[in-house]
């Protein structure tokens, strides 16, 4: 051990204060110095109210500079902090677990060079999600893609679960210095959902309310529709299924038993 630092990366949710769990608020508390990269000013001055040593990472982000860069000097920051000793507490809205480079490589690094660290779950856009748009991912399934992720690599979709995009509103960008896409973009993106879904198909662009009196984003539009959205950092999309389920009438077979009737194939 290099140190006596400590490093606790919390989440307060997506909505100001009404998914701050006790464990989470406790490392806010009970830190040195907080470190803060959450969705806008006002959580960040809620989170300020909490501490006396609170510090925003957002200084960090500038235009036209690469977010990989940004990401980095953030880590630096964190570890230099828990190097010199002291209790730090990296604050993240939502989940830091879900989409948040600089939580898992803080954690990475602390723990690297001997230093206790820990993450704290908390109430992501996924969770809220579910929630508004009444998706449960155990009725047929559910697939998550960063929207960028997917559009550079091939994947093979189910289209007979849903399909959550994440950050659609940067989707194809390979410019890591700008933070919204092209029609362009967007519309190779269109194109290679039609491979598996038909453009007249529902989908819903979401985006989870952060402030206790504001509603979701919750747009419902064909998939055609996607290029000349609105979208922000912050939209998902969710496409729901457009096929049935398959049954695997082998395995039902198998999992009957030798012998098995056809009608006890089917009750599987």
């Amino acid at each position: 051990m290099q140190g006596t630092g400590r490093l606790a990366c919390i989440g307060v949710g997506m909505m100001m204060g009404a998914h701050f769990a006790p464990r989470a608020r406790d490392h806010v508390t009970s830190a040195d110095v907080v470190f803060v990269a959450v969705s806008d000013a006002v959580v960040e001055r809620w989170v300020q109210r909490m501490h006396a040593d609170v510090r925003s990472l957002q200084p960090h982000y500038r235009e036209g500079r690469s977010r990989h860069e940004t990401y980095a000097d953030m880590v630096a920051t964190v570890l230099d902090a828990v190097r010199s000793g002291l209790d730090v507490c990296c604050v993240f809205y939502g989940h830091p677990g879900v989409f948040a480079t600089v939580a898992h490589r803080a954690i990475e690094s602390a723990r690297r060079e001997g230093f206790e660290a820990v993450m704290e779950p908390g109430i992501s856009a996924a969770d809220c999600l579910y929630a508004d748009l009444g998706v449960d991912p155990g009725e047929v399934g559910c697939q998550h893609y960063e929207a960028s992720q997917f559009m550079f690599y091939k994947r093979q979709l189910d289209p007979s679960a849903w399909l959550v995009l994440w950050q659609v509103g940067v989707a194809g960008v390979r410019d890591t210095g700008r933070f919204n896409n092209t029609a362009h973009e967007r519309s190779l993106l269109v194109e290679k959902l039609a491979l598996d879904y038909p453009l007249p198909h529902v989908v819903t662009l979401y985006e989870a309310a952060t402030l206790p009196h504001l509603q979701p984003r919750i747009e419902r539009l064909p998939l055609s529709g996607l290029v000349e959205a609105t979208l922000s950092q912050q939209t998902t999309l969710a496409v729901p299924p457009v096929a049935a389920l398959q049954r695997d009438v082998d395995m039902l077979r198998r999992l009957a038993g030798p012998g098995a009737s056809g009608e006890r194939i089917r009750a599987i």
